[in-house]
């Protein structure tokens, strides 16, 4: 039932209030207006030129889609409202002589730029088309151009007619005139134009376009509502970690209009640029246009400071007001606006999205401008924003052809082979390969491509096109209005001549716009040498900046951190990436390559006296190993985890195996050791291997391999200790299920202890914990911890054994599926699942600490580098989390944020 025909309905006193005028608002009611709603309220009750309308909330459209229907009391409220309205604007909605007219816009909670829809000059019929006419003094090509428009609008998001149809239409009409510019259309072309798209709306959309303006006005409502779940929509949701279950408001204005002459227009501003944070005027503007012309890429604008020469009155206001804006909301603010005959109209505004460089230069000039503290700064930044910004950059000094330039809408460097449309950038990513979506302009149907892309190069637009502004939120470099290169299908060709077919590779380089062809050289960006000790980039204002928010993250931080290292090599660059230890030092990295064939001599030994003699060769090895390890982390803690993986890992493939034999004997050679090796791998072959004989039970079966890798630890640690230096092992027995295999193997490792220290006359300083990744770990934690010194969270095999499932297996399986269902949010590998996982951890936690307060407790699973994970392990009391070393900085800037007054936002 349409809106309209519920207006008689009992208005209950009871019933929820769904609409909200603007004056009834403010920036700080997003989760009910929206954020576009919220900020139109802000701006209108600051006094701005804010055109007059009002919200209908996102409760509104919860219970849309909830009911499937228009919740009751709905349409009574909207009439209340659009009757104020036209009181306020001496106008009916859709009046033959001089209508009103409105726009109707999507705001959800979070921007989601391009994915939801809006439709404007909601109230143009057959008959107002004339009366809007004769109230612009007779410019019929400004009302019929208005007309097409909104045809266009509601034909695509209304009534799901593809939107190729209307713009081929469009084009053909602009060819017929010999143009490529809809300005050199004339009101009897529009009006013509007006006649194909209803014709194209009666074969395509199933009924007739309505003359009647308050259909136009509920279909619209409910099509925005209905467009929170498009595909385009979800899967910019998952992309940017948006909540599902938060809908859309929907906003209803009384419209302005750009497109009614050079001394109108519609533009597009930020108080800062958003591609590197540097003060100033940044913006487009579109003279004689309307809307989404500005975003949509049909014309390539003009720089907003050029507007002064087109407007210096409007220009001036517009700045004032720019600067008031950013003062008020103390951040970065993006603005709509539209110019209607010399009058400044403010359309919304939001804090803008931005690249990561701009990001951190912003948040660090906010903070010494005053006019935010270092605890906000540090909580504007990410994890995710700092990691982009140790992307490697192309080397100035490498070979390249310089093919064409653009304008620098989202910084960083990206090399990757052309394709040209979205469906196949998708594809070839599938498949592993790096690619550069090259389009004339993109729309919100191009979303996928754009996740999928290493780049994205256009041919229109500017900086606040659909597609930088979709680049910047997600971190991709991007090359906008470069209008050297003719794009065409499948290729595009450059000034010089070069012609790029789909599959050649090329590189773009979103900071300064130029595009290559071929392959670049890359080198480390200058974050990345800041972290190695460069001190030659530290003049760099974005390393500055850097320096100055991880400087407060550090100092404020209550988690520590420490990395993932099975190298002297991957621990010093941890220590000089600012890691307080290593968390996870993996022994069974030590037992590749030549020394994979000591382990087998001790798999094959024929007796305990074998066995020693293979355990007696690798103990050197492990000695060296341990030794260096320990002195590039000296004085700093290292958790060596014993050797864990499935002992089949240690052995050749079966079928290997019996092939060398059947070799050996055509050939007449000696094979009692082949022999022995083939039966070794039957008797030890598991059906599930990872869980099966591995971890603290391969140290039980095999109990040497305990001590002698304790031993090597231990001799490393009293060496160093005598040459003076200050070794800090922590021992760590993984895959405990049961608090008597940590009793029993702890046992051991004590016992060589007292022998190294007896030898060595050194006294030790040491640990043994055990690593928790078993649900049944969790279950008995308290009984554990009587043993162990620390308790180690291994979240990547926690999560498989919770889930029941083999990360290896499934992820290429059925996660995609799981994923476009919504049965995952995010891969709980990725990210940890707080529900289940994270809910083991914390009661791990408890159980453990509640026998043993100082037990030490850490993670050192892959979620230990992971932003949103790491907030989880400071909430619930870990001391540590550990990572990769190239991770560390992101895991310090993310503890600083957790405990920084703003980390709710995270």
């Amino acid at each position: 039932m349409p809106l309209s025909d519920q207006a008689g309905l009992r208005n209950d006193p009871q019933m929820t209030k769904y609409v909200y005028d603007f004056s009834e608002g403010g920036m700080d009611q997003k989760d009910l207006l929206g954020g576009k709603g919220a900020n139109l309220a802000e701006m209108f009750n600051l006094g701005l030129p804010v055109p007059p309308g009002f919200t209908i909330s996102t409760d509104a459209c919860r219970a849309y889609l909830a009911e499937g229907s228009e919740p009751a009391g709905l349409a009574d409220e909207v009439t209340a409202h659009l009757t104020a309205l036209e009181e306020a604007r001496g106008k009916r909605l859709g009046d033959p002589e001089d209508p009103l007219l409105v726009s109707v816009r999507s705001g959800a909670k979070f921007s989601m730029p391009g994915m939801m829809d809006s439709i404007l000059n909601i109230g143009l019929t057959d008959a107002s088309v004339e009366g809007l006419a004769r109230a612009a003094d007779g410019d019929e090509r400004f009302a019929y151009d208005s007309y097409r428009r909104l045809l266009q609008m509601f034909g695509t998001t209304v009534l799901g007619i593809g939107g190729e149809l209307f713009a081929e239409a469009l084009d053909a009409l602009k060819a017929d005139r010999g143009s490529d510019d809809d300005l050199d259309l004339t009101a009897a072309d529009l009006q013509g134009l007006v006649g194909t798209y209803k014709t194209l709306i009666s074969e395509h959309g199933g009924r007739d376009f309505p003359q009647d303006p308050r259909d136009q006005l509920d279909m619209a409502v409910l099509a925005v509502f209905d467009s929170w779940n498009t595909e385009r929509a979800v899967l910019y949701r998952r992309q940017e970690r948006i909540p599902e279950d938060l809908g859309t408001a929907v906003n209803i204005c009384s419209m302005v209009f750009g497109n009614g002459g050079d001394d109108s227009g519609t533009g597009v501003a930020f108080t800062r640029d958003p591609a590197t944070g540097a003060q100033g005027v940044y913006g487009d503007y579109l003279v004689n246009a309307q809307g989404e012309d500005v975003v949509a890429g049909i014309r390539n604008t003009i720089p907003l400071a050029e507007l002064e020469q087109v407007d210096r009155a409007v220009h001036g206001e517009l700045l004032a007001i720019m600067e008031r804006l950013e003062h008020h909301y103390t951040d970065l603010c993006d603005i709509e606006f539209t110019v209607e005959h010399g009058k400044l109209w403010m359309l919304q505004t939001r804090v803008g999205k931005r690249t990561p460089e701009a990001a951190f230069r912003i948040a660090h000039s906010f903070a010494e401008e005053g006019l935010i503290d270092l605890d906000e700064a540090v909580d504007r930044v990410s994890g995710a924003q700092l990691a982009q910004l140790m992307f490697p950059r192309f080397d100035a000094h490498a070979e390249r052809q310089l093919i064409g330039r653009g304008m620098n809408a989202s910084p960083g460097a990206a090399v990757g082979k052309a394709v040209f449309d979205s469906p196949t950038a998708a594809e070839w990513a599938a498949r592993g390969e790096r690619v550069i979506l090259v389009r004339r302009t993109t729309n919100p149907e191009d979303l996928a491509g754009m996740v999928a892309a290493a780049g994205i190069l256009t041919s229109r637009g500017g900086k606040t096109s659909h597609a930088a502004v979709i680049a910047r939120g997600m971190g991709r470099p991007c090359v906008c209005g470069a209008e050297e290169i003719d794009v065409d299908t499948g290729r595009f060709t450059a000034a010089d001549g070069t012609v790029v077919e789909q599959g050649d590779v090329i590189s773009i380089d979103g900071t300064t716009g130029e595009i290559f062809a071929g392959a670049v050289d890359v080198v480390d960006s200058p974050v990345v040498r800041h972290f190695e000790g460069d001190a030659a980039v530290e003049d760099d204002d974005l390393v500055r900046a850097v320096i100055a928010l991880m400087e407060h993250a550090d100092g404020v931080r209550r988690l520590g951190v420490r990395a993932n290292a099975d190298t002297p090599e991957d621990a010093a660059r941890a220590r000089r990436f600012g890691a307080e230890g290593i968390g996870l030092c993996r022994t069974e990295h030590m037992f590749l390559g030549d020394r994979r064939e000591l382990v087998e001599h001790l798999i094959l030994a024929d007796g305990p006296e074998q066995q020693q003699d293979a355990l007696d060769a690798l103990l050197p090895m492990q000695r060296d190993d341990f030794t260096g390890i320990l002195e590039a982390m000296d004085g700093l803690p290292v958790t060596i985890r014993l050797l864990d993986p499935p002992l089949h890992e240690f052995l050749p493939d079966y079928t290997e195996v019996a092939v060398r034999l059947a070799h050996e004997q055509e050939h007449g050679e000696d094979t009692p050791r082949t022999h022995r090796l083939l039966a070794a791998v039957k008797r030890l072959h598991e059906e599930n291997p990872m869980m099966g004989l591995r971890g603290v039970r391969l140290g039980i079966v095999i109990p040497g391999l305990v001590t002698m890798q304790a031993r090597a630890i231990l001799e490393a640690a009293a060496g160093l200790v005598a040459a003076g230096k200050d070794p800090r092992p922590e021992i760590m027995i993984p895959l405990v299920a049961a608090p008597q295999e940590l009793e029993l193997v702890k046992a051991q490792v004590v016992a060589v202890a007292a022998e190294v220290e007896q030898e060595t006359g050194v006294p030790l300083t040491y640990s043994v914990g055990t690593m928790i990744e078993l649900p049944r770990a969790v279950m008995v934690a308290d009984q554990i911890a009587r043993s162990a010194e620390f308790f180690s969270f291994g979240t990547n095999d926690l999560t498989q054994m919770t889930w029941g499932f083999s990360r290896d297996d499934v992820e290429s399986s059925f996660f995609s599926t799981y994923l476009e269902h919504g049965i995952f949010p995010v891969s709980p590998f990725e990210s940890l699942d707080v529900e289940g996982v994270g809910r083991l951890v914390e009661l791990a936690v408890q159980k453990g600490r509640a026998e043993r307060p100082d037990l030490h407790l850490g993670v050192c699973g892959e979620h230990g580098g992971d932003p949103r994970s790491i907030h989880f392990f400071d909430a619930v009391g870990l001391d540590y989390v550990s990572c990769s070393p190239y991770r560390v900085p992101v895991a310090r800037l993310e503890a600083g944020r957790s405990a920084s007054a703003g980390s709710a936002s995270a």
